[in-house]
């Protein structure tokens, strides 16, 4: 049985991948409507779960084409109680939809257990508010009381980790790891940033790292950089034991900013060759990088030509 929780192997030198823009995979390739950007809404008809299928399965066949471990990310980024209750869910609905998310990627573990080295399941988790604008917070001690359902639920299923994506500011991501830690389960915080490198509240990356391990005693498993472009951080991450703890990053395929792309109404896909090599020159400073992906405007294609170029410059 796979259980990963006490050691999670992305933590060793191997390379792991794990997917790209989901939600912007199934609303530009795939023609579905995600209300609220929520992707778990299809779990809910047989035809969105064959999309769901289909998506994850494009990036466990890359993973298994070149030998390299697999984090299967689960579609539960809007999965928690005000993003719920916008779509008329109740807390056991939503507590439901996150359990169902996690066994669908069960379903494809199983399915690639004898061709991939690793496949880890990682419990999605989302800001409370807007993750692009730090006006709204919580303190750290309120981000603990409203994450922490969502990380029971998945403590009871076979995820073997969270992940907090595109958090705007540091006291709800230390919030998160503190919840984390209580339920026993390894989380990851990501952050997203500007196009100056620093989050929407405006520390820098080495600020909100530094802060949630004083705060937390260095809680989570890693840390992460999602929703940006490289162009946006390379810049801006510098030198210094705490890059050391940035493990994952899951770029943009666009150079644009939060503002532009919400304005966008066509997906803009970048060239996912260049940003392999994004990849590798962002492998040089983050000396600790382990897990790769995308986000906004990425599929399997992006995914598939960064870990390329990082297997090829290794």
């Amino acid at each position: 049985m796979w259980r990963y929780r006490d050691a999670l192997p992305q933590l060793g030198d191997g390379l792991f991948l794990t997917d790209g823009g989901l939600e912007t995979v199934l609303i530009f390739h795939e023609g579905f409507e995600l209300p609220e950007f929520a992707a778990f809404v299809l779990l809910d008809s047989d035809e969105g779960r064959q999309a769901l299928r289909r998506y994850f399965r494009a990036y466990a066949d890359v993973a298994r084409d070149q030998g390299i471990g697999c984090i299967l990310e689960s579609m539960t980024y809007r999965a928690s109680e005000d993003w719920g209750a916008k779509l008329g869910l109740s807390p056991a609905q939503v507590a439901d939809r996150n359990r169902k998310g996690i066994a669908l990627l069960e379903d494809i573990r199983s399915e690639y257990e004898d061709e991939i080295p690793h496949v880890v399941i990682s419990g999605c988790m989302g800001p409370r508010y807007d993750g692009y604008n730090a006006e709204d917070r919580m303190t750290a001690a309120q981000s603990a009381a409203y994450h922490r359902p969502q990380i029971a639920t998945f403590r009871e299923t076979a995820a073997d980790m969270v992940a907090a994506y595109t958090l705007p500011y540091v006291a709800e991501g230390a919030g998160v790891a503190m919840a984390a830690r209580e339920e026993g389960m390894p989380a990851v915080i990501s952050f997203t940033v500007e196009t100056d490198g620093r989050l929407p509240s405006g520390e820098t990356i080495r600020d909100a790292v530094e802060q949630i391990d004083e705060l937390t005693d260095s809680a989570p498993a890693y840390y992460m950089i999602n929703c940006a472009h490289p162009t946006h951080f390379a810049d801006a991450l510098g030198d210094g034991p705490w890059t050391d703890r940035v493990r994952a990053v899951r770029a943009n395929a666009s150079a644009k900013s939060h503002a532009e792309l919400d304005e966008s109404s066509e997906l803009d896909e970048g060239d996912p060759v260049d940003l392999g090599r994004q990849y590798v020159a962002l492998a040089k400073q983050l000396r600790r990088l382990t897990v790769v992906g995308g986000c906004c405007g990425t599929d399997h294609r992006h995914v598939a030509e960064i870990c390329s170029a990082l297997k090829a410059s290794a």
